[in-house]
């Protein structure tokens, strides 16, 4: 069995190759039970979280090579930032489909972030403007990097601005960008005003940890884009309901969205959004089921919550290209 370290999936991997993996995933018979959420109260800081996401082929018989089963265990300890640990960790056991043999064991927390901000991407591969060229990243942790590389695969990225509480935090992110992203130059620059940068940007990505809305409907231009990725609790919330309203909403799964994402339970409970006003999510997308963006003027919203399939398709693929 193999061991594949943060470093080798990395190198095995680019956002490129991850989106194109994930958008033939979602187009597959992949079985992904609702992962399994438990709280897990600490006695001395806050409540952790642990996640077990389960997944497999459908069609592990007869795909070629037998196809892949695996599971994720992830861990979320919200006051790690405190530590300097990372908030989210985990490991990823990849099994052949058709006998269920162990073939690796991958890093889980590097496997996550790459695999959500390839999601970010595929989402706005079918709902962002092809001439999208201002991306905002709302959030300086450890996706943010990830989330920005990504789309800038997917799309014409020039201007890139980050905002985060913390601006020194922002700054490092900026500090740490390459001068060139998909092979063309962008600008970094940190925000420190959201509202503007908000009102300014073509995509609009947060993945962070906040309980109240950072993201306000009425800074949005038409036509932008709002990529949330943050919230994974019913509590969690990073856009206002007036970004709900003014949007055309998707999400990566109906299932987990409707259940796990603030952004989505909140307004869903409160009556801002109906079940039936979510347009599609990826599976949908991907399928050609939904076209996505209408027009140049539609503001569309995307939240993810993050599903087992994704991380079948990166594990199978880091497998593979290495």
């Amino acid at each position: 069995m193999r061991i594949f370290s943060a470093a080798d999936i990395a190198a095995a991997l680019t956002p490129a190759a991850m989106v194109e993996a994930l958008r033939e995933a979602f187009r597959a018979p992949i079985e992904t039970p609702l992962r399994h959420h438990h709280t897990v109260d600490r006695p001395h800081g806050e409540a952790a979280t642990l996640l077990l996401m389960p997944a497999w082929d459908a069609a592990s018989e007869v795909a070629a090579g037998g196809g892949w089963m695996g599971v994720k265990i992830v861990t979320v300890f919200p006051g790690n930032a405190h530590r300097g640990r990372p908030t989210v960790d985990g490991i990823y056991l990849l099994m052949r489909g058709a006998t269920g043999e162990p073939v690796a064991v991958l890093d889980g927390r590097a496997l996550t972030l790459w695999r959500t901000a390839a999601a970010s991407a595929l989402a706005a591969s079918y709902l962002a403007r092809q001439d999208a060229a201002r991306h905002l990243m709302v959030g300086a942790g450890a996706l943010s990097r990830f989330l920005i590389e990504a789309h800038a695969s997917i799309r014409p990225i020039a201007e890139i601005a980050v905002w985060n509480r913390d601006p020194a935090k922002a700054e490092a992110v900026v500090e740490g960008l390459p001068a060139s992203i998909a092979g063309r130059p962008v600008r970094a620059v940190v925000a420190r005003d959201l509202e503007a940068a908000v009102g300014e940007a073509d995509i609009v990505s947060a993945a962070t940890l906040a309980s109240e809305p950072l993201v306000r409907g009425a800074w949005l231009k038409p036509g932008a884009h709002v990529d949330l990725v943050g919230g994974f609790t019913p509590d969690m919330r990073e856009a206002d309901d007036e970004a709900v309203r003014r949007s055309s909403v998707f999400v990566d799964t109906r299932a987990g969205a409707a259940h796990e994402a603030g952004d989505i339970v909140q307004p869903l409970q409160s009556g801002v959004l109906a079940a039936t006003g979510i347009r599609a999510d990826l599976f949908e997308l991907c399928r050609g089921v939904h076209p996505g963006r209408g027009s140049e003027t539609e503001i569309t919203f995307f939240k993810s919550v993050g599903t087992a399939l994704e991380d079948l398709a990166a594990a199978s693929l880091v497998f593979r290209r290495s």
